[in-house]
């Protein structure tokens, strides 16, 4: 590798040529975007997986940097629940509440120098500085050193440069260009925020919230059934990331729009694959039931459990007449209470507030390691374990 040198160059809208393969994806992407989401799973089964999602995006974003968690090491310490937890496991947790507050915030605030600092003080909080750990000592402000690159032939700029740089950036996201360039604009804004390499460390954490932040904004709306997961284009092949940045490092238009394509390129495979699971029948056949399989070979649940919870996909919502044929000469208040046992077990909620009709639940429970099975045998797992 050759020396690290810093190469400037204007930060700029680099347009697709007509006809293009990236002007093809940026019209396809566009149309995602706007696209209605109905589907037939209910809505609160999708937003379980959704936030399964969270976990796997956060999981892949701290592998990219060389975190060794694998998601079986992450979901078992979810599920045990201790408050005191390895570094490793700190920082996805930290990734995880640094997504949940881009979503109950982005809609109302612009994604500024504030915004962005308060990102990077979740990722680092409560993890030590380097050696020792992925922490920053200086969380949420601009570094006050210079750097490189670990394996990078690109040298960041100077610190005293990094404001002014962040500043360019930040206007870059927020002017009033035509929506059609929202995508583009967020590939762009993606590698400059690598190239400033703003802070002293957990950049590559930042920028990626920053990315989903950036998405979150342009429409793509999480709130309303939407998964959007963008470090699964990035965790996929870390070899691909690395070089398509370091061609837009060189900063020609085409290293640019080669970068572009690659990002969005990914970006639309993974939407469209994630928006399969809004397909109950296909979320049915090729998740839970393989996930209910799964956890009764382990002995993670008993048979007339697993019974149970085939009727609720079978039906997705179910009341306790339903299951009757499970206790057979049982009173109905023996069935309701092994109703409220499954509630406590975390296998079946409330559909809603004082309802007596439930769904299964998944999202906080032994099952949910066969989910994440099922997720792994079908494609949909960002992080190669």
């Amino acid at each position: 590798m050759s020396e690290a040198k810093f190469v400037p160059f204007d930060l700029k809208l680099v347009e697709p040529s007509f006809g293009s393969s990236l002007t093809d994806l940026i019209i396809d992407l566009d149309y995602l975007r706007k696209k209605h989401l109905g589907g037939s799973t209910h809505p609160k089964v999708f937003f379980q997986l959704k936030h399964i999602f969270h976990t796997l995006e956060s999981i892949g974003s701290a592998r990219i940097e060389g975190n060794n968690t694998t998601i079986a090491e992450y979901i078992e310490t979810k599920l045990e629940g201790n408050d005191t937890v390895p570094q490793g496991i700190q920082e996805i947790k930290n990734i995880e509440k640094a997504m949940a507050f881009i979503e109950e915030n982005v809609g109302d605030y612009p994604i500024n120098r504030a915004f962005i600092s308060q990102m990077h003080k979740m990722i680092v909080e409560g993890l030590p500085s380097p050696p020792e750990g992925e922490g920053d000592a200086n969380p949420g402000v601009y570094r006050r050193n210079n750097l490189r690159i670990n394996k990078s032939d690109h040298l960041p700029p100077d610190f005293l440069m990094v404001d002014d740089y962040m500043s360019e950036l930040i206007e870059f996201i927020n002017r009033p260009d035509s929506s059609k360039y929202d995508l583009l604009k967020a590939a762009i804004a993606h590698h400059r925020f690598v190239w400033i390499h703003p802070f002293s460390n957990g950049n590559g954490r930042t920028v990626r919230l920053f990315t989903y932040a950036m998405l979150v904004k342009t429409g793509f709306n999480v709130n309303v059934g939407r998964i959007l997961n963008p470090n699964a284009v990035f965790c996929s092949n870390r070899n691909d990331y690395y070089y398509y940045l370091s061609r837009a490092d060189k900063g020609t238009d085409e290293g640019l729009l080669e970068w572009a394509e690659y990002v969005l390129k990914g970006l639309k495979y993974e939407i469209e694959k994630i928006d399969k699971l809004l397909d109950y029948k296909y979320l049915s056949k090729e998740i839970l039931l393989p996930a209910i399989s799964f956890s009764l070979e382990r002995k993670y649940m008993t048979n007339i459990e697993s019974s149970i919870l085939k009727k609720v996909i079978d039906k997705q919502v179910i009341q306790a007449a339903d299951i009757k044929e499970f206790y057979k000469g049982k009173a109905d208040a023996e069935v309701s209470r092994q109703i409220r046992k499954l509630i406590d077990r975390k296998m079946l909620a409330a559909e809603s507030e004082r309802a007596r009709k439930y769904i299964i639940r998944f999202d906080n429970n032994y099952l949910l390691r066969g989910i994440i099975n099922s997720l792994g045998e079908r494609g949909f797992l960002p992080v190669n374990e």
